[in-house]
């Protein structure tokens, strides 16, 4: 039976973790999130992990806290339970597919928590800075101990997303710049999101928006300079959106302060800046050319916005295809995605890879299109725009276009999903050896093989070794013997 003190923890983890990995869900996708902790130097480990995001890193977790107790080593730190926010934080500790940050404090011995590295992140730097402040969170509530608890961390941490990019702009900052900046960061994220949303004659914005520090201002090259007293704010979301347009598709910068716009600039960049590129719906925050995540629809995140397309790299392992032809139809096929994706439109693609095409209905091609030609390439990715699929043979030719993909009705189908989703699903279930890549204007990829989709596996993980309530990290380790 749990004594109160127990309680108190498991409680104060289970709304932490709650908070955080809604939090990161919304940022990067659904995620997992994990914590091995010890509030005391010399007493035993827990975990809680609810998914089991960490059930594939059992020997390298074996050895790096039951082998070795590197993890205690620190004197002097436990010693004053009122100073809960000084904390030697400790880094990643390097699990494949996981990002993890910890710390030790006088209120907690050893924390590290855990979420997931998605494969389409821009910048794990946020998520880092997100796993950093629920150390002092927890470390935090462990110093005002149940009397005073108020479980407000875990509704914090949900809505830390512009908090984790202000402090991982703020660290790369003084890493870089090599002092304190006077650029103010909230009010650019503001700014950036504000003018984002606000269209222009029906079209949304594109084009660079910079952001330099005034001490770095003379390395900027003006094509045109605003009057001091006239420069446009930054909080004129309309008013910027319209200067925008005069650098769409230029190589020309918008140049700010971090308060107004002070003029155009050519395409040099100064020692350090924060570069707010506006793609349409999608843009990226970058400093200088090293990204730090993406927005769209009113809020940030940490996914790149491009297909990985893992699913068809994997899905082409299986089929004896000589390496050289694989890895150019992976291209092509990459290509042709990314292409209807920034144009905003659906398209269907189907790779055969049977030694002989399969004969498909639609627009056939006399002699079939090499796609390992750039201008034919570039061709194909102009007829994807035909209603119907792209006919793809393991030869990376193209054989035709506006192609039907008849089926039978068959279990599984997804009626929100719409007919080329669901065509792609019946035409898979009765032609073995073929691959169908799904591009829908307003959702995610979909890769389509035997009449199922693959799934992103580093999601939501099998339950059968999870952990419902914190346990001993020992205790949970034999479990997988």
């Amino acid at each position: 039976m749990k004594n109160q003190d127990q309680e108190f923890v498991a409680t104060c983890i289970r709304d932490t973790i709650r908070g955080l990995r809604a939090g990161i869900s919304l940022f990067s996708g659904p995620s997992s999130v994990a914590v091995i902790y010890s509030l005391k130097p010399k007493g035993p480990l827990h975990i809680f992990d609810p998914q089991n995001l960490l059930g594939d890193h059992i020997s390298i977790l074996r050895s790096s806290y039951l082998e070795g107790r590197n993890w205690a080593e620190r004197e002097g730190i436990y010693s004053n339970r009122s100073t809960y926010n000084l904390i030697e934080y400790c880094n990643d500790i390097q699990l494949d597919g996981v990002i993890s940050y910890g710390g030790k404090s006088a209120t907690v011995a050893y924390q590290m928590w855990f979420t997931e590295h998605h494969p389409d992140v821009f910048s794990i730097g946020p998520t880092e800075r997100w796993l950093e402040h629920t150390v002092l969170r927890f470390s935090h509530d462990m110093a005002n101990k149940k009397d005073l608890y108020t479980g407000i961390s875990g509704s914090f941490l949900r809505e830390y997303d512009m908090h984790a990019i202000r402090d991982h702009i703020k660290k790369e900052t003084a890493s870089r710049f090599g002092g304190e900046a006077k650029l103010r960061i909230y009010p650019i994220l503001d700014a950036v999101l504000g003018i984002s949303k606000t269209r222009e004659e029906r079209a949304w914005p594109s084009g660079e928006l910079i952001f330099v520090e005034p001490q770095l201002m003379h390395q900027i090259k003006f094509l045109a300079r605003f009057k001091i007293n006239e420069q446009p704010q930054l909080d004129h979301y309309k008013h910027v959106r319209k200067l925008l347009q005069s650098v769409t598709h230029s190589g020309r910068k918008l140049i700010s302060d971090g308060q107004t716009i002070l003029g155009i600039s050519d395409r040099t960049l100064p020692d350090f800046c924060l570069i707010a590129d506006f793609q349409g719906r999608t843009g990226f925050l970058k400093m200088n050319e090293d990204g730090i995540c993406s927005f769209a629809d009113g809020r940030f995140s940490s996914t790149t916005h491009q297909a990985k397309l893992f699913e068809v790299e994997e899905a082409l392992i299986d089929y004896k295809l000589d390496t050289t032809v694989r890895t150019q139809l992976f291209q092509i096929i990459s290509t042709l995605v990314h292409n209807a994706q920034n144009q905003k439109h659906g398209c269907s693609l189907v790779l055969d890879l049977n030694p002989t095409p399969t004969h498909i209905s639609g627009q056939p091609l006399y002699r079939p299109m090499d796609l390992r030609q750039a201008d034919l390439l570039e061709l194909a990715c102009a007829l994807s725009k035909v209603d119907g699929a792209l006919h793809i043979g393991s030869d990376c030719r193209l054989y035709g276009f506006a192609c039907l993909l008849d089926g039978r009705t068959i279990h599984g189908e997804d009626r929100a999903r719409g007919a080329r989703y669901n065509s792609a699903l019946r035409f898979s279930t009765e032609h073995s050896d073929t691959l169908l890549v799904v591009v829908s204007s307003d959702r995610p990829v979909s890769v389509i093989q035997y009449g199922m989709e693959f799934k992103n596996q580093s999601t939501w993980r099998a339950a059968k070794f999870s952990t419902p309530e914190p346990m001993e990290l020992e205790e949970w380790l034999n479990r997988f013997n």
